[in-house]
């Protein structure tokens, strides 16, 4: 087993502020699932079989093996599972994170295969994925359930989605269109393209690459041994927060000892027990994949939606919304301010017109959905006035009653605290 190693990060390895890229991300305490859903993604992997023994490596040099990872063909097998703590309430929760996504429209233009809302999917419960990627022009991905099958596959400039429970294809083309106007791939494993929608995390690499933004001053970074993921050599790279008040207790990349690509991420929260994310590959393959694997034509008798029809008859049934829908719409009120920084960082906003936060009286929301935000909230009194924290076990947010709002993996007095200094 290699030594123990630590380095304390000082800015210079692989990150960028957790500025107004990572704040456009939070959206309201109704949202707050689909919030988690672009923060964090994937998990459990194959257990260790045993510990190897390697070369010893600094933190840094670990740190720099990853970002100099040019490994850009591979296919394997994922196992990803999430516990932030959301009660289900008869998959209502589930409503929620498609919502936050901007799918699941009733039908109104929208697909069941947009990929959109159906990764979100994987912010809750264990599931199984199928992973491919030959170079940034070609990668697939499927999310394999006991009854069907949904992939997403991305093949020069056009982008696939298919739905097998449905038989709903979703089709984007054309050098750049892509669903909902956003670029047809987010940021790849490796650092190029990929299908999946931005701020949707699918791969234990870009799960890394986002804890290891928030490295930035904060955190403490150590070697902590070896392990044997998916049959390779591995180093455990551990990453924990320095600041008081997040929610955050360790993150541990197993990193590939050969190519450095990170095999498994796991998320342990401060407040113990259960890990929120655990993700990682059981079998991979860093040859080239077949041709074949990002070949795709729409199955006999499948609904087709083009990306542009789907986006064009979303608008045309838009109409005024009650308060729940303002809440819905508030990430275009603007950038948020940005307090603190680091694991600590917290996006203050206020919502459109200064909106609380529906209540039973005001008949806007249903009552299962009332339900639902009861479950997930807290009532609050500060200087700031009185409010509610919505809590997961990973990120939480505080409503005020005069329709500010604060999130971020922090605890609920770390909220409070920046209410009231705010």
């Amino acid at each position: 087993m290699a030594p123990n190693d630590s380095a304390e990060t000082n800015g210079t390895a692989a990150r960028r502020p957790a500025g107004r890229r990572r704040a456009a991300r939070y959206i309201v305490p109704v949202a707050v699932a689909g919030v988690a859903a672009a923060t964090i993604g994937l998990v459990p992997a194959l257990a260790s079989s045993g510990d190897p023994d390697l070369p010893k490596i600094t933190a840094q040099e670990l740190i720099e093996k990853i970002a100099a990872s040019d490994t850009e063909q591979f296919s394997g097998t994922v196992k990803i599972s999430t516990d932030l703590g959301i009660p289900s309430m008869g998959g209502l929760a589930g409503s929620f994170l498609s919502g936050a996504a901007g799918g699941g429209d009733g039908g109104k233009g929208g697909s069941s295969a947009d990929p959109q809302s159906k990764l979100t999917e994987l912010a809750s419960g264990t599931h199984t994925l199928r992973v491919a990627a030959d170079g940034p022009d070609r990668q697939r991905l499927s999310v394999l359930d006991q009854a069907s099958e949904y992939s997403l596959i991305h093949n020069g400039d056009e982008v696939w989605a298919y739905d097998s429970g449905s038989n709903e294809v979703y089709h984007a083309d054309g050098k750049g269109k892509a669903p909902h106007g956003k670029a047809p791939h987010g940021k790849a494993p490796h650092g190029k393209e990929q299908a999946a929608p931005e701020g949707v995390p699918t791969t234990p690499k870009a799960l890394a690459e986002e804890a290891l933004k928030a490295a930035d001053g904060t955190t403490s970074v150590t070697v902590d041994g070896t392990a044997r993921v998916a049959g390779r050599d591995a180093y455990r790279l551990v990453l924990k927060p320095e600041q008081k008040g997040s929610t955050v207790g360790s993150v541990t990349v197993a990193v590939d000892a050969e190519n450095g690509v990170p095999l498994k991420f796991t998320l342990q929260p401060s407040s113990g027990g259960k890990a929120v994310v655990d993700a990682g590959f059981t079998s991979v393959d860093f040859g080239k994949p077949a041709a074949s694997s990002f070949d795709f034509t729409p199955p006999k008798g499948a609904k087709v939606t083009e990306a542009d029809d789907a986006e064009a008859k979303a608008k045309a049934h838009e109409k005024p919304r009650g308060d729940l829908g303002k809440l819905k719409d508030a990430e275009g009120v603007g950038a948020p301010t940005i307090i603190g920084k680091g694991w600590n960082s917290i996006a203050e906003f206020k919502t459109p017109g200064g909106a609380a936060l529906p209540s039973k009286a005001s008949k806007d929301v249903p009552a299962e959905a009332q339900q639902f935000l009861d479950a997930l909230g807290d009532k609050v009194t500060g200087k700031f006035g009185s409010g509610t924290v919505f809590k997961t076990r990973l990120i939480n947010a505080l409503m005020t009653d005069d329709g500010r709002v604060y999130v971020g993996a922090v605890t609920k007095d770390a909220l409070v605290a920046a209410a009231n200094a705010g």
